[in-house]
């Protein structure tokens, strides 16, 4: 379930941002935010394919880091 709703969550930021009117400084907020969230879902279907405990544990580590990542954009974004 969380699988699909990071993928889903991704796709929509794509879309949303898409939409977007080009500036530069825009444009790099836009790319930092695409990329973030992007990992989100990709570094969270890597975690069903973990090893061990402790890569599991890892991989969501990055999932947070990501999502952070992506909301400090996110924020940056709409104070633009």
């Amino acid at each position: 379930m969380f699988r699909e709703r990071t993928k889903s969550f991704s796709i929509a930021i794509i879309k949303t941002l898409s939409s977007l009117p080009f500036s530069d400084d825009i444009s790099i907020i836009r790319k930092q935010i695409i990329r973030s969230a992007t990992s989100v879902a990709a570094n969270y279907r890597a975690v069903s394919r973990e090893r061990s405990e402790k890569e599991k544990f890892a991989k969501m580590c990055i999932v947070v880091e990501e999502i952070d990542k992506t909301q400090l954009w996110l924020e940056k974004l709409l104070k633009n």
